[in-house]
């Protein structure tokens, strides 16, 4: 029994030896070389390319940045540039006056410019300053509605709306449309000094609505894109004291009403 317990204490101890695998990176199978294509292969997609795909390229973007600018510079009107009334540097007419310089016309030569020859342009002035409205003949030209602005100066007109009578730049007594009638009745709740100092405030508030009157006519037509400024009124020296005075025409005096009675006023 002790030998046999002496044998089996002998036997080898019997190990399980497991290897252990290696997932080193520096183990890992190398990629393939990609292969550089040979000249012959250059050459042929070289011949194989077409420059009008670059070409459609190049146009599309011209034909998309144009259709945006279009929208941006008409503010929204149109994408394709068919503008009604484009801006002022769009325009040839408007290019030429810059490199011509302004004109000068009397009020007799700006008289040929209404609009009776179809040859020449139709021009209207408006305290002194000339503008182009040919673009516009329907409306300034002969029948048209605005016709009596054509062919003068009419800057008193645009303040009295009597377009017929008023044909001309004399603003001399124009701001009486604004200034409250005289009444007797009323007049009496004032003294007469009270009355003078009055009367004085009153005009200078008349004359100052004539001029905001004039003054909107004025800024249209600066402002208008369809109207370029082409030059000035070329007039005499001292030439008011050779016209007579004025009297209200009747639309505009049919507009005044009665000083109001102190505490009456809405």
């Amino acid at each position: 029994m002790a030998e046999i317990r002496q044998r089996k204490g002998k036997e080898p101890v019997r190990t399980a030896i497991v290897e252990e695998l290696s997932t080193s990176e520096d183990e890992k199978p190398e990629p393939t070389p990609k292969q550089k294509p040979s000249t012959r292969e250059r050459i042929s997609d070289d011949e194989s390319y077409s420059p009008w795909v670059d070409v459609l390229r190049v146009i599309s973007f011209l034909v998309v940045a144009s259709c945006a600018l279009s929208y941006l510079v008409s503010g929204g009107e149109t994408f394709t540039w068919n503008m009604k009334a484009p801006p002022k540097y769009m325009q040839l007419d408007w290019w030429k006056a810059q490199f011509r310089g302004p004109i000068y016309l009397t009020p007799s030569e700006l008289a040929q410019y209404d609009g009776t020859d179809e040859t020449k342009p139709i021009y209207l002035a408006i305290n002194g300053t000339i503008y182009d409205v040919s673009s516009n003949r329907r409306t300034y030209g002969p029948g048209g509605s605005y016709r009596f602005f054509a062919g003068a100066d009419a800057a008193r007109s645009y303040i009295t709306g009597c377009f017929a009578e008023d044909r001309t730049p004399d603003l001399r007594g124009v701001e009486e449309m604004y200034l409250p009638l005289d009444d007797p009745a009323v007049d009496s709740h004032w003294s007469a000094a009270e009355l003078a100092a009055l009367k004085r405030q009153e005009r200078k508030e008349a004359k100052e609505k004539a001029h905001e009157a004039l003054l909107h006519w004025v800024r249209f037509f600066e402002n208008s894109p369809k109207y370029p400024k082409v030059g000035y009124v070329k007039k005499e020296k001292n030439w008011l004291d050779k016209e007579p005075r004025k009297k209200l025409c009747d639309v505009a005096a049919k507009g005044r009403k009665p000083r109001k009675i102190p505490g009456s006023e809405e």
